[in-house]
């Protein structure tokens, strides 16, 4: 890896922002009209979401960026993956919040797709195709300066998990006094710090890079602070793709929530990956 996040984001053209965005949409289309006329069964469901959007990214970033490499959850890759010497990499997760897709009446699942570019996500999208939205840097671009934000409220609201929030969110909500805002899909979580409907997104239970790199790129490009629990940058794609732990944040309670998990779990390191 070479440079940093500056000299990563200025290699990568617009048209990756677009590209990114109308990808996100594309399986957010398909995954709309199956999840409206597919398997009754809900696991089955699932599967099929699963399947048809990977086939759908993969097939349309081999057609349109054949020289980039891709990670996505539901590929298979090989014990010392090629991606490795690549500086370009797609990390997409074709349908994050699985469990959430399978159940008709929940809209907090999303698409990822995003662009790693010497480690960092400088571009991407997140697609929330039951809210019909998707957020992505392509409105932002290559500028240099992010959007400005509105000074956030107090308590801060806190995005968590429905059904394991985790230590970090713990710690944040003892120490901050934290209003909880459960919810599923790590996307949908991170997204909803990016959309005001949350100040932080505390994450501690094990994640995959494709749970976080899109939504980071679409946070870091909206003004928000995003990093490790420990305050160090997320970087991608690496021959293990588990991440442990993410923070997003509204930079007015960035540090305040960096300062409440500094402790860490004092009961245990690193786990197995919890999912979302």
């Amino acid at each position: 890896m070479t440079g940093g996040f500056e000299a990563a984001r200025a290699l990568a053209a617009d048209a990756d922002h677009q590209l990114a965005a109308e990808l996100a949409e594309l399986s957010a289309e398909l995954l709309r009209g199956l999840r409206a006329s597919g398997p009754d069964d809900p696991d089955a469901l699932r599967k099929e979401g699963d399947r048809r959007s990977h086939e759908l990214l993969v097939a349309e970033l081999a057609a349109r960026r054949p020289r980039d490499a891709v990670l996505s959850e539901e590929g298979k890759e090989e014990t010392a993956p090629a991606r490795l010497e690549q500086r370009r990499v797609w990390i997409v997760d074709p349908l994050d919040g699985t469990r959430e897709f399978g159940e008709r009446d929940r809209p907090d699942w999303a698409v990822h797709v995003a662009l790693v570019i010497d480690g960092f996500p400088v571009a991407g999208a997140v697609a929330l195709p039951a809210l019909g939205e998707v957020w992505s840097t392509a409105t932002v671009g290559r500028a240099t300066v992010p959007p400005r934000l509105p000074p956030a409220g107090a308590p801060p609201r806190l995005a968590v998990s429905r059904t394991r929030p985790g230590w970090s969110a713990d710690l944040v909500t003892r120490a901050l006094s934290a209003e909880l805002v459960p919810l599923g899909s790590a996307g949908f979580k991170a997204l909803a710090v990016v959309r005001g409907v949350a100040d932080i997104y505390a994450h501690s239970g094990g994640q995959y890079e494709w749970d976080s790199a899109a939504p980071v790129a679409v946070a870091l490009a909206n003004g928000l602070h995003a990093s490790r629990l420990d305050g160090t940058p997320l970087v991608y794609n690496n021959a293990n793709p588990y991440l442990p732990d993410l923070l997003i944040a509204h930079p007015d309670w960035a540090r305040p929530a960096l300062h409440a998990v500094a402790g860490g779990d004092p009961s245990a390191g690193d786990r197995p990956a919890q999912g979302t």
